[in-house]
């Protein structure tokens, strides 16, 4: 060999290796959330993609570390739409969550960057981080006492009539947009019982509504002393938006505070934030109800952050009786019975960072909780969806999907829900902007047209952990770095369905300790599409499907599931499948039993999870949502006492 052949093979060598080193760039502390705390790292090189980072983190003060869950390499993954011109590439870096802390607590969590290639930069960092605790009213502030016009009692002062007029201190007629008399941050304005039903045509109306009857909230509060709306507890407080299509509109407002009011007959009942205009920051909305309304909450703005979405009764306007879905607007057969048309979108949709939507009761939308679908991710960690947490939601009759994580960028936890009756998806990822989005035990039955997992539009950075499915997962749309761990999936015998289908876009996946309750009467129960090592941007053909009948001739030829197995419904105490021949047909939680039988194959079959599911009986943790001896979560709204689906 001549000595320029030696320098080239030198050069070569030189170069490769710089490309698989890791450099590192900004670390970003994500927004706390009650629960759970975001990270994300940007890096350079890393070609071969061996970089790794270690997490742990203890609480202040204590010093015995603990393992977490490491961070998710993210980069290089394609997520496209083509008909929407949507095409990103996720920039490289890693991403991930600390998960299921304590609330109002600060913690100590440290990160370790290595890279057998090389790793220079800031490779170790070390952060002191305290979860968000749930808003409260200012205790120190005025309280400003609303009554209805026609209130006939004595009433406490300073007494208004309505909102605005508390509020702003604005007047009747063209003076209602005089605004002299603002409420201060720290004030409580407190709702005596009646009805507050604007009379928007009403030239002098009481309220002093506008003539669209919607009434604008613009003024900001502070984190420690928030603007708070809140029943004064001497009965039932009616907002009625006699059928307008706005009721509040706080999209410009900060930290306002709405608890234990009924909102009703509106469109929208809070609209808290337009794309590319302006959005709510710091709004909460706790123990309220909502009755007869198309939309509960909703914002689309990027810089909406922040939210406490939290133990609400939220009730749309679709169909009580059967579960038709959105996909067959204009049927005419009997079975379908007849025009359907959207009555009520999503009860819960938002975007932005650090927002928490949990213990909500929620039935009859066409989507019950969202995440918007944005689009291209902003590049400021401030302005887009991360650091999500959707948790303890009650879920019955969603015309399309459960819960939507669609334009999700990274940390977004979906965790601890329970969802009955969906009739195109379960839980969705369509798509997501790198990730991770983290669900894990979760609760689905019955999907009558759909899946569990609606993963499409080639998201990125989906891991599945102990969820229970009653319903089969078939999404052949690639997805990338997609992992199951501890999951059951039950069959109800659909035909001509498979129980399982992984469709991976790239070289990252794994899917092990699962457990399969295969399709009677179906030859091919498992569809396998899996890149070869390296490949990172994939087009996948036709013919790149393979097929098994069996788990175990799946796991011969794929690698995969070395510890899964195949189940029945005798793993459950009590728990038959829905019907597959009666698609229309609607299920209730109450008549449902998703805890093990003692003894069963699903227990102890599992494989532990740093912060997922520490503490499990046994051998090793129980598959599923649930592990047997564990009190269940608490699902929906915690002060509700009576059972609000339940025919």
């Amino acid at each position: 060999m001549g000595p320029r052949c030696l320098l080239f093979l030198l050069l070569s060598a030189t170069g490769l290796l710089a490309q698989n080193a890791t450099k590192a760039g900004r670390f970003t502390v994500e927004h706390p959330t009650l629960l759970n705390l975001g990270f994300e790292w940007s890096i350079e090189g890393d070609a071969n993609r061996n970089a790794s980072v270690s997490v742990e983190f203890r609480p202040a003060g204590e010093t015995t570390w603990r393992r977490a869950l490491p961070l998710v390499r993210i980069g290089g993954e394609n997520i496209y739409r083509r008909r929407e011109n949507l095409d990103y590439t996720v920039p490289d870096g890693f991403a991930g969550s600390i998960l299921n802390l304590q609330p109002g607590t600060e913690y100590e969590c440290r990160f370790q960057l290595s890279d057998p290639d090389g790793a220079s930069g800031e490779t170790a960092h070390t952060v002191k981080v305290r979860t968000r605790t749930e808003p409260q009213p200012y205790p120190s502030g005025r309280t400003l006492h609303i009554y209805p016009a026609d209130y006939p009692g004595v009433k406490h002062e300073p007494s208004f009539n309505g909102i605005l007029q508390a509020y702003y201190g604005a007047g009747l007629g063209d003076w209602n947009v005089v605004w002299e008399r603002r409420a201060q941050p720290g004030d409580t304005l407190l709702v005596h019982a009646g009805l507050y039903k604007p009379e928007r045509l009403n030239y002098v109306d009481p309220m002093m509504a506008p003539f669209d009857g919607t009434m604008l909230l613009t003024l900001k509060g502070t984190p420690e002393k928030p603007i708070t709306i809140k029943a004064a507890g001497d009965g039932e407080v009616i907002f009625d938006g006699d059928g307008n299509y706005r009721l509040f509109d706080v999209m410009a407002s900060k930290y306002h505070i709405f608890d234990g009011l009924t909102f009703r007959n509106t469109d929208v009942a809070l609209f808290a934030g337009q794309k590319e205009v302006l959005g709510a920051v710091g709004l909460t909305v706790k123990n309220c109800r909502f009755e007869n309304v198309g939309f509960a909450v909703w914002t689309e703005y990027a810089g909406s952050s922040d939210f406490y979405i939290a133990d609400n009764l939220i009730l749309g306007r679709e169909d009580r009786m059967r579960l038709i879905g959105w996909t067959y607007p204009n049927a005419r057969s009997a079975g379908d019975y007849g025009s359907h048309g959207l009555k009520s979108y999503y009860a819960i949709k938002v975007y932005g960072p650090g927002h928490v939507i949990a213990h909500n009761a929620i039935a009859y939308f066409h989507d019950a909780i969202g995440i918007s679908t944005y689009g291209t991710p902003e590049a400021d960690p401030d302005r887009r969806a991360s650091s999500i947490d959707i948790y303890g939601n009650d879920i019955h009759m969603s015309n399309d999907d459960l819960i939507e994580s669609d334009g999700g960028v990274h940390n977004v936890r979906v965790f601890q829900n329970r969802g009955i009756n969906a009739a195109q998806g379960g839980y969705s990822a369509q798509p997501v902007f790198g990730g991770p989005v983290y669900f894990y035990r979760n609760i689905l039955y019955n999907v009558p047209s759909g899946v569990a997992f609606k993963f499409s539009a080639k998201p990125a950075g989906l891991y599945v952990f102990h969820n229970t499915i009653i319903g089969e997962q078939t999404v052949r749309d690639p997805s990338s770095n997609m992992h199951f761990r501890n999951n059951l999936f039950l069959g109800r015998d659909t035909p001509n369905r498979g129980i399982m289908t992984w469709a991976n876009a790239t070289d990252s996946y794994s899917s092990d300790y699962n457990g399969y309750r295969p399709n009677r009467g179906v030859a091919a129960q498992y569809a396998w599409l899996g890149p070869a090592a390296g490949q990172r941007l994939y087009e996948p053909k036709p013919t790149d499907w393979n097929t098994f009948g069996t788990l175990a001739e799946f796991r011969a030829a794929t690698g995969q599931e070395q510890h899964g197995l195949e189940v029945d419904f005798d793993i459950f105490e009590q728990l038959a499948p829905p019907n597959p021949a009666t698609r229309h047909a609607v299920y209730h939680s109450m008549d449902l039993n998703f805890r093990l039988k003692p003894g069963g194959k699903a227990v102890d079959a599992g494989v532990p999870i740093p912060t997922v599911n520490e503490g499990f009986a046994g051998r090793a943790p129980d598959l599923g949502a649930l592990e047997l001896g564990q009190p269940e979560p608490h699902y929906g709204p915690r002060w509700l006492t009576w059972r609000p689906f339940y025919r």
